[in-house]
Parts: structure tokens; C-alpha cells; sequence
């Protein structure tokens, strides 16, 4: 599924090339709009899950200050790159910050990566989940932020906590299914990690708790993307 993207631009040219690029590229636009008034509306209307927003826009309050009570994920597509509106950028928060002109492909790599930043939010449950895994004859109750990392064995995955490792009869891809919505990354064609339980990363090697994984060269790339660097 594509995303809904709202448009906040105050020159039309430039807002129909925005709306053709991204139709052309199977993304559906909500509404083209000028100013804050009409684009908090426009969310009231129709909520869109992602908004392009201009920093320059018509009426009293302009992009900066929109974005906050937009309460959806938004890009800066702005011709402004110095370094006082950077600043006021980065307390606001965006998911993308673009200069124009834009490049088509810098334009929707940022969306994608918006769109599925607020797809994963949207099926956050609240952590920790209490799940259970089997020992001896017991049934154990392990909290899921406990687990540090999950490994492939055959059709089994040992599941490791700080202290212990639990044996798990069924393979990584099903674990995979059940911890991916709870903040778990796969890093590896035989690891799957707990993004949180990071302590540092070298090289190729995350360090976790007192344990240690290898990053796949398949992984890397996006793993490394999804580092929130400052």
C-alpha cells in the first residue's frame, strides 16, 4: 500500500510538480494547500499519512510552527539549507529534510522511509509483551524487553537473555514474525536482535549485554539507515 501525502506549498508550478512526481509514482494526494490554516483542515478532512511541507508558506505561521500540530509524519521540501532554520528544523522533528530542487528519487526514498516509520509505530504494542517459553516441564514467563537476541540452529532458535538461553522448537523466521512488531531487527540470515539492547556496534560486530553478533553483509546497508546518528 502506498502512502496518502498532503502537499503545503505556496507556488502552484512547483505544488503540480510535486503532485505529478508522486502520482506518477502510485502515491495519492489528499489536498494541495498554501498555508496552515488549510492544511490543519485538510487534516481534519481527510487524515493523510504523510505531509510535504514547504517552510515558506502563505499566512502568519509558517512551516515550522505547522508541523508540530500536523500530528503526522512530515518532510521539509524547502529552498532553505542555512543554519538557523536547520536548527529550528531539528526541534520540530522531521522525518526528512529535502532542498530544492528536488531529486525524484531523494523525494520518495523519504516518504518510504516516513511512511513505514509511522507503519511500524501504528503496530507498536506497548513493551514489554509477557511471552512464554517452554524449559523442562515448565511454562516460563519472559518479558520480551528481557530478550537481547534470538539465533537459527537447524529448525531451532535459542533465544538468549542477559543470563540464560531458552530453546525454542520452531525456526527463526517464525520467532522473526511474532518479535519484529516489538522493536526486534533481523541482522543477520541467522540473528535477530533487540534494537534496544545495543550497547555499541564495530565494525561488523554489535555488541549486546555481554553478547555478541555479526552483521550480515546483506544487512548492513539497511541496518546502518536505521541508526539514529548525531
Amino acid at each position: 500500500m502506498k502512502a496518502s501525502i498532503l502537499i503545503v506549498e505556496d507556488e502552484a508550478l512547483i505544488a503540480d510538480d510535486i503532485a505529478n512526481t508522486l502520482e506518477k509514482n502510485g502515491y495519492r494526494i489528499t489536498d494541495i494547500v498554501d498555508n496552515a490554516e488549510d492544511a490543519l483542515e485538510a487534516c481534519t478532512r481527510e487524515k493523510p499519512d504523510v505531509a510535504l511541507l514547504d517552510i515558506n508558506i502563505k499566512g502568519d505561521m509558517d512551516g515550522l510552527e505547522l508541523a508540530p500540530l500536523l500530528k503526522l509524519p512530515f518532510i521539509f521540501l524547502t529552498s532553505y539549507y542555512d543554519q538557523h532554520t536547520l536548527n529550528r528544523a531539528r526541534t520540530v522533528k522531521p522525518s526528512g529534510y529535502i532542498v530544492k530542487p528536488f531529486a525524484e528519487k531523494d523525494l520518495i526514498v523519504n516518504i518510504e522511509l516516513a511512511f513505514e516509520k509511522k507503519t511500524l509505530s501504528a503496530h507498536q504494542p506497548a513493551l514489554p509483551v509477557k511471552l512464554f517459553v517452554r524449559k523442562d516441564q515448565e511454562i516460563i514467563a519472559l518479558d520480551s524487553d528481557r530478550i537481547v537476541f534470538a539465533e537459527a540452529f537447524d529448525n531451532y532458535t535459542n533465544v538468549y537473555t542477559e543470563t540464560d538461553k531458552y530453546i525454542i522448537s520452531h525456526t527463526l523466521k517464525s520467532i522473526e514474525e511474532k518479535l519484529l512488531p516489538l522493536g526486534f531487527r533481523r541482522v543477520h540470515r541467522s540473528y535477530l536482535i533487540n534494537f534496544q539492547a545495543i550497547d555499541h556496534i564495530q565494525e561488523n560486530t554489535i555488541y549486546l549485554k555481554g553478547h555478541q553478533v555479526a552483521i550480515g553483509k546483506s544487512y548492513r546497508k539497511e541496518f546502518f539507515n536505521r541508526l539514529e546518528l548525531l
